[in-house]
C-alpha cells in the first residue's frame, strides 16, 4: 500500500493559554507545498475564544469521503465508457453523540449530481456505478460512520 503524511501546525497566538481565549486556528500542510487553513467547528469553541477562517477537522472528514467517492466513481465510468462531464456533491456530516454516547460523526451523507456527455447511464447503471465506488473508498471503509449515498443525474 502506500503512506499518506499531513503535517498540524499550531502556534500560540494569544498572551494567555486560557481555554476561554486560547486561539484554534491552525495549518495543514501536505506535499508539493499545498498547505490549507484549518480551525476548531466554531460550534465546538466558546464564544470568548479567538475565531479563526479555515477547514474544521468535521468538514475535512465530509470532504475526504466525498472526494475518495468521487475519484472511485470517476474511475469506474471512465471504464465503463461513459463521459462525465461534472460532477457536484453536497454532502453533508451529521455530529452527534454515538452508541458510547461520545461526540462523533455518525452518518455522513453525498448528494452526488453528475452530468454525462453522450448516452448517459440508466438508472440502474448510474446506482451500480455509485456502489461499487462506495465500496472500493478507501476513507469510506475506514470510518465508522454511516455513509449514505442519495445520486442523481444532474
Amino acid at each position: 500500500m502506500s503512506e499518506h503524511r499531513a503535517t498540524t501546525d499550531w502556534r500560540r497566538e494569544t498572551p494567555d493559554f486560557d481555554y476561554p481565549t486560547y486561539n484554534r486556528g491552525h495549518r495543514l500542510r501536505f506535499g508539493a507545498g499545498i498547505e490549507l487553513p484549518a480551525a476548531a467547528a466554531a460550534a465546538s469553541i466558546p464564544a470568548t475564544a479567538v475565531g479563526a477562517a479555515g477547514v474544521d477537522p468535521e468538514q475535512a472528514l465530509v470532504a475526504s469521503i466525498s472526494s475518495c467517492h468521487m475519484l472511485w466513481f470517476l474511475h469506474l465510468a471512465c471504464q465503463s465508457g461513459f463521459v462525465v462531464d461534472r460532477y457536484v456533491d453536497e454532502a453533508v456530516g451529521l455530529l452527534e453523540k454515538n452508541a458510547e454516547g461520545r461526540g462523533a460523526v455518525t452518518r455522513v451523507t453525498l448528494r452526488p449530481r453528475v452530468a454525462f456527455s453522450g448516452t448517459p447511464p440508466t438508472e440502474a447503471e448510474h446506482a451500480s456505478l455509485h456502489h461499487r465506488a462506495h465500496e472500493r473508498c478507501f476513507i469510506a471503509n475506514s470510518v465508522k460512520s454511516e455513509v449514505v449515498i442519495e445520486p442523481g443525474i444532474a
